[in-house]
């Protein structure tokens, strides 16, 4: 009688599948239940399945799949973001992310949309401190000039 006892908590508490949620900055891109995922961080790709302990990684650019409840694989092309497990939940917060079938159509969109936002975010932060030294070199220049 024990066994079964013991055997029923096992069953009720194990967790079948995780409720899969990616959050871009202005919408909610998927929300789905999900058996196992598969993501990659900066010191290589890692697997999730529902009763894995509570986990957190910075992911890279890169190919984000899952495994629906019917058994298909999905795949999404992620920007950098932050993975966070809590118990059944799986949140994945990214700046970009685009779903697709095609393996090979994702991994191009990994390399040509977001390497090349990289290159554009440098540029910009470049023009931005061009911007802010000759702000300053203004305010000191008027400093000089007033005293």
């Amino acid at each position: 009688m024990a066994a079964i006892v013991l055997e029923e908590r096992f069953e009720i508490g194990e967790i079948i599948s995780m409720k899969l949620k990616v959050l871009l900055p202005t919408e909610v891109l998927l929300e789905e239940e999900v058996n196992k995922i598969t993501a990659e961080a900066e010191n290589g790709s890692f697997g999730l399945l529902p009763n894995h302990i509570d986990f957190v990684a910075a992911l890279v650019p890169g190919i984000l799949s899952f495994e629906l409840d019917r058994g298909q694989e999905a795949f999404l092309a992620v920007d950098e973001g932050i993975l966070v497990k809590r118990g059944s939940e799986v949140l994945v917060s990214t700046r970009q992310a685009v779903r697709g079938t095609n393996l090979e159509t994702l991994e191009k969109t990994v390399r040509e949309q977001f390497e090349s936002l990289d290159e554009r975010q440098k540029t910009t932060r470049t023009a931005l401190a061009k911007l802010e030294a000759n702000f300053a070199r203004g305010l000191l220049e008027q400093r000089r000039i007033s005293s």
